[in-house]
């Protein structure tokens, strides 16, 4: 039943945030869900729900305030009724009906004021409700943010994304995006679109590729990146560019990536290495303090790649808690361990010790539940040391002598009370499977806040890195990375020395975002390509267009990109990307919600002229 005297009600609508206590005694009207419903002694209470906020409404059955409609016994989708008869109808609200209010705002009965809510000094006597829609029970609690499946919460993500969790995170991250463009514009960067559809250049991972039914055979593919892009830009004379990108990479599924994923994307001509890292500085900075309010100091710790791996043994290390890697193979020269005694005069190996704070008090079931992660790491063991108030006790307790007990706690500032952890194996090998050990503790040990900051720049990263296979070197960055000036004459005999303008952004040892400084001559370019393995043939094939720009005078130039997702991820407190995207795909890659990828119509395929050949048969395993 639809009451035609809605026409005289108040044109202005109010959000469910901005009723307050200036508004006592006026007539406000709002729309939103349906919160909360109790019944209260007669009285019945709602709490109505937007993106702003939440108000309390009452109905109150002795309210005779109003025109009244009579007839109520109906159940329409929509109902539109006034007075007493409102109070009829809010008894059928149920969680998630969307419904619009119209009432007096009235201040709250003392003792029932709600601290927690910034409307909670008043609440609504309702003269009118309009019923917009009904809502099936929903498969969650809405109104809260209790733990629920991630697969349910992406299935029905519309409801997913009513929220609180998730519409916090959504507005933050609108407000980190905001705060990037506006801090660009005030420098006179462009924010230029790049294509969508563009060539297969191949930059690391399987591309996105898109059939073209005019030009059948031939395909697009999706950009992994707008890299080549945004160096043409320069070279066009644009000067300074950003653009909020989006990228695409036809990647084997993992935890925490997405298939399509957002960047912050920056370049710049006629510049340096340390500009670009003070602008991007200045940006995060920024940022973080338009967005959430928090000063970060500047300017940000820095460390060389050879400091950050052979101290936490990582190129992206967390710095919230210290914990260093300490080198101790030295003091095993004489002992009668065998094993880090031979690793002692090895120049190519580490023996690594770990404070792990208050360890002592594990027992030696923990060291050896310990022992089996260290084991998932990569770990062919772990030697620990339990620094007792009673006494050492130690997975190599026959070998260990005061002095060398004395020496291992020294060298990594140990307590009565810690324990240590020891890791012996090549340099590589021993820092990668220790530096994972010091983040497992640093969980274990509640050092990771995720309400806490802490940023730094990881720099000089090698040119190079030899493929694990061949031995071949590939780029540790991408191939148009400039390297370090002085560096080029390494290039022939000693390739994987040479050090790059490349530059990585770390905030909590997750990487936000990483940069370089180009190459802008295209004989240099030409001859990286040939050290990484590609023929002239090959190059013009895939990056022709690119290199013959090269040829029309490039500017110098740089910039660097910053994974938005991930930003908008550490700045909510999240540790998962897919909290703070609208849309995700699930860990495999689908969209659980509209069931994508999904098969299409064969005259699709033949428009494109796109065919599949059969799956070979796979035979069943015999039955046990």
């Amino acid at each position: 039943m639809h009451d035609q005297t809605q026409s005289n009600l108040p044109v202005a609508r109010l959000s469910c945030g901005s009723v307050n206590p200036e508004l006592i005694g006026h007539t406000v009207t709002f729309a939103g869900w349906v919160n909360r419903r109790r019944d209260h002694g007669g009285l019945i209470f709602i709490d109505v729900r937007d993106r702003d906020g939440i108000t309390q409404v009452v109905f109150d059955p002795d309210d005779r305030s109003g025109s009244e409609t009579t007839d109520t016994s109906a159940e329409p989708a929509h109902v539109d009724v006034r007075s007493a008869n409102a109070y009829l109808a809010a008894k059928d609200l149920r969680n998630e009906d969307v419904v619009r209010i119209e009432g007096i705002v009235r201040e709250r009965p003392a003792g029932t004021e709600n601290a927690k809510l910034l409307t909670g000094a008043v609440e609504v006597a309702v003269t009118a409700l309009e019923v917009y829609s009904r809502s099936q029970t929903p498969p969650f609690v809405v109104a809260n943010d209790d733990e629920i499946d991630e697969s349910v919460r992406l299935r029905y993500r519309y409801l997913d994304l009513r929220r609180p969790r998730m519409q916090r995170n959504l507005t933050i991250r609108h407000k980190i995006t905001k705060a990037m463009r506006d801090y660009f514009d005030e420098r006179d960067f462009l924010e230029i679109e790049t294509p969508v559809l563009i060539k297969s250049t191949p930059e690391g991972a399987r591309d996105y590729l898109v059939p073209s039914r005019i030009h059948r055979g031939s395909f697009y593919a999706l950009p992994q990146s707008p890299q080549l892009l945004k160096q043409i830009l320069m070279v066009g004379g644009l000067g300074r560019y950003i653009q909020i990108a989006r990228c695409f990479r036809d990647e084997d599924p993992r935890a925490d990536r997405q298939p399509e994923f957002t960047q912050l994307d920056v370049e710049m001509s006629f510049t340096t290495e340390e500009e670009v890292v003070q602008l991007m500085e200045g940006c995060i900075a920024y940022v973080w303090q338009k967005a959430l309010g928090t000063t970060i100091p500047q300017p940000l710790p820095r460390l060389t790649y050879a400091e950050a791996m052979a101290t936490y043994g990582i190129d992206k290390p967390d710095l919230r808690f210290g914990l260093p890697l300490c080198d101790v193979k030295e003091h095993f020269a004489g002992s009668e361990f065998a094993l880090f005694r031979a690793l002692s005069t090895d120049a190519k190996a580490r023996v690594i010790a770990i404070r792990y704070p208050g360890g002592a008090a594990l027992s030696r079931r923990d060291f050896d539940g310990l022992t089996e992660t260290a084991k998932t790491f990569g770990a062919k063991g772990l030697v620990w040391i339990g620094l007792g108030a009673d006494g050492t006790k130690s997975s190599i307790q026959r070998f260990l002598t005061d002095e060398l007990t004395a020496a291992l706690r020294a060298s990594c500032n140990a307590e009565i009370g810690d324990a240590i952890l020891l890791v012996g194996d090549t340099a590589h090998d021993a820092s990668a499977v220790a530096g994972k050990l010091r983040l497992e503790i640093g969980e274990r040990c509640g050092l990771r806040d995720p309400a806490r900051f802490a940023f730094c720049w990881v720099m000089g990263f090698p040119l190079f890195e030899a493929d694990p296979e061949t031995g071949v070197p590939m780029p540790s960055h991408h191939p148009f990375t400039a390297p370090a000036p002085g560096q080029e004459a390494l290039l022939e005999n000693d390739p994987l020395a040479m050090r790059a303008q490349h530059y990585d952004l770390v905030l909590n040892g997750f990487e936000l975002g990483s940069g370089s400084i180009r190459i802008h001559d295209e004989s240099f370019q030409r001859t990286i390509f040939h050290k990484l393995g590609l023929s002239d043939a090959q190059i013009d094939n895939r990056f022709g267009f690119f290199m013959e720009a090269l040829k029309f005078g490039a500017p110098p130039h740089g910039g660097m990109a910053l994974g938005l997702d991930r930003v908008a991820m550490l700045a909510c407190g999240e540790t998962s990307i897919r909290d703070v995207i609208a849309f995700p795909k699930n860990q495999n890659a689908r969209d659980v919600m509209m069931d994508a990828p999904s098969g299409v119509p064969e005259q699709y395929l033949r428009d494109l002229g796109v065919s599949f050949k059969a799956a070979p048969a796979i035979t069943p395993a015999p039955a046990i």
